[in-house]
Parts: C-alpha cells; structure tokens; sequence
C-alpha cells in the first residue's frame, strides 16, 4: 500500500526535466491534452488513449504511472485537471520539481475504495525534500473533500509564493489551505502519477486570484511554550538491533556508549521551523531503504526552583530523553505497528508526554532520535514556562 501511496517519490528519481520553456502570455490559458505531444511518459506503462470523449491518460496494468509536462517550468498560477479514480488509485502532482528530481511540491488525493466526505486524510500536501516525501510530519496540511467514484473528479491548485489553495470538485469552497509549502524549490516542472485516468489538464500562469506570497498565519510562533533553539550533531549509522546504552558496574548502572556520543562529537547550532518543527530531514536529506541513522540534538532550560513540567513531544522515528546525563524517557513512532502514535503514525505534538524533572539552575535535555522511514525530527512544549528560561 505505501509503495502505490509514495510511487511518485520513485518516479521522480527516474526522470531529468527538460530544460525547454514556451513563452507565456499574461492571463493566458494553456492547455495541455493528454497526449504524447505534451506529457513524456516517466514509466513504462503509461497509455493515452480518447476515454469518454476525452483526450486522457492511464495505467495500461494495475500499476501506477508517471507522466511528466513536456518543456514547462512552473512557478506561481492556477493548475485544473479532472481525474477518474480506479481502486487505490492515490492521484498526485508534484510541481515545481527541480532538475535533479529530488525536490518538489506535492499533492495527492487518498481514495481507498470507499469515499467519506469527512474523513480528514483524503486530501495531503508535504514536501518532497532529497527525495524524501515528508507526509508524516505534515499532518497539519490534510483535509477531508467530497470525492466521486465512476466519474471525473475536478481538482485545482491555486499557487503563489509560498501559499497554496486547493479545491476538489466544489470550486467554490477551498478545501485545503496551505500556508507556507515548505519545499526548497521556486520553480520547475510538473509531473502527474497514481493508478488513475487523467485529462483536461490546464495550466494558468501567474493568476493567483487574491492568494498571497508570503507565508501565512504560525499558529507556533507567537506560542513561548515551545522548544525552538537547539543543537545536533552529525547523523550516524544506527543498525536496527543496536542500543544506545551501556551497562556499568554502578548506579544508576546505564550510560551512554561512547561510539555514539562522547567530548568529540560536534554540535551546531539548529532553530526549530515552521510549526516548531526540528526537521532533520531538511539538514540531513534521506536515509537509504533499510538502513536506521541517529542523530543527537539538545538544548538548556534554566529552571529557578527545583520542579517538574510536563513535556509534549512528537517526533519520528524513535526517541531517547535524558535530562543531565541521565535516561528519563524512550518512545517510538513505527507507522503500521500497533504501537505507533495517534495520528497515525505521524509527527504531531499530540505523540506523547512526559514529566521532565528540573533542579535549580541550567539543564540539559538531550535527545536522541533516529530514522529509517521517511521524514523524521520532533518537536517539544512544555505545558507552562513558570520559573523557566530557554537558551
């Protein structure tokens, strides 16, 4: 299932964008039939075909497919297109895709077979950064939408900048609302994937409607609560099977090992983002398939009393929490497991929580966190800043 979810995340290895570029017109309309005149086939089961009077495009197996625009490189507008689902068919559309292929924008539209207006995960954007689809640690960018079986459903993006709107069939009402793409990239080309039949694709360059560029509403940033200055240490190979501590003849009878975190080990310094997000991916890029990495990150908290303040945390993949030296408190995050964390196996602060105890004066909180699968970082709160001072 997450092969045909993400299968955009592998065509986008395949395929190089073309360095061509028509010339547009203000206000213009451009048009882009599904044909083999303008879309350049990214796998190898791709069939254009006339499907309901329809100039369209499909699967020829049960596969899903790529295409990519021929010669455009899209930057702000309005992109129209209309598909008809088919089983698990998980429709996408990366744009402004760079030229190594490895970073874009991206949405997709989640159908399981049954459509439900109100079920939250129909609709996702996420970035796609170093290849890597950063869908579980986006799940502030899903919404629910009415969608159609049998039938063409009508999508539109309306992008400028660094925002983006979304409608799905109903273009009178957005359906999702995008208030900063979080994506490295300005421009670039587009590609269509999914286990789906599309056609009427249109492309309206820079009619934006009253969309604005700059990004929008944080609702982190005004919020004193959260943990925004830290700092990280180079990633490591981490093998599953392999444990970060060791056991020593005394109390409290653990540490750290040494291989993976001693005087040598060298920090810089890394400010939490958007949604107070730590994004390691972002800094780091990806890990390959079936491997594990960690890397360490930490900060100081002055507390002007001994005491306790809960910590909410979301993270992925894995975390180890210790507070002065010392273990206080380890979680996972393994999507599909019948452990992983509400959402879903997402990245939200709503994961966990923990009681972090503090003595007077400074404390290091230090944490430990590893990937192995698709984006991975954490964000921290805590549930009141009484008595305390963050570095």
């Amino acid at each position: 299932m997450m092969k045909k979810v993400f299968l955009g995340l592998t065509l986008l290895s395949m395929v190089n964008v073309t360095n061509g570029q028509r010339k547009k017109q203000k206000n213009e309309v451009i048009e882009f039939p599904m044909t083999e005149k303008h879309w350049a086939a990214v796998t190898d089961n791709v069939e254009f075909l006339n499907y309901k009077t329809q100039a369209a495009v499909r699967s020829n197996n049960e596969n899903g497919f790529g295409i990519m625009l021929k010669d455009f490189e899209f930057t702000n507008g309005t992109i129209e297109f209309d598909v008809e689902l088919k089983g698990m068919g998980f429709p996408g559309i990366d744009f402004r895709v760079d030229k190594d292929t490895l970073n874009s924008e991206k949405f997709y539209i989640r159908y399981f077979g049954t459509p439900d207006d109100l079920k939250r995960t129909t609709l996702q954007y996420a970035a796609v950064l170093d290849g890597v689809n950063m869908w579980d640690v986006t799940d502030e960018y899903q919404a629910a939408a009415t969608i159609y079986e049998g039938k063409w459903n009508h999508v539109k993006l309306v992008i400028n900048g660094k925002q983006m709107k979304v409608y799905v069939n109903d273009t009178q009402r957005e359906a999702l609302h995008v208030p900063a793409l979080e994506g490295v990239t300005n421009s670039g080309a587009i590609v269509l994937t999914g286990n789906v039949v599309y056609s009427n694709f249109i492309v309206r360059p820079d009619a934006t409607e009253d969309l604005a560029a700059n990004e929008g509403y944080d609702h982190t940033y005004s919020d004193s609560r959260y943990l925004k200055n830290w700092s990280v240490s180079n990633p490591i190979d981490f093998p599953f099977g392999k444990d970060l501590m060791l056991g020593i003849a005394r109390n409290p009878g653990v540490a750290i090992d040494t291989n993976l975190l001693n005087s040598k080990t060298v920090w810089k310094p890394l400010k939490a983002e958007r949604r107070a997000l730590v994004n390691l991916t972002r800094l780091f890029g990806s890990t390959a398939q079936g491997q594990r990495k960690l890397a360490w990150i930490k900060t100081t908290i002055s507390s002007a009393t001994d005491q306790e303040k809960r910590v909410d945390l979301g993270f992925s993949d894995e975390v180890w929490v210790f507070v002065n030296g010392q273990p206080l408190f380890t979680d996972k995050n393994y999507y599909g497991s019948p452990g992983m964390k509400e959402p879903r196996g997402r990245c939200t602060i709503d994961n966990t929580s923990f009681q972090l105890p503090l003595q007077k004066g400074e404390n290091e909180i230090l944490i430990g966190v590893t990937n192995y699968f698709f984006g991975w970082g954490i964000m921290a709160r805590v549930a009141d800043t009484d008595g305390l001072k963050f570095n």
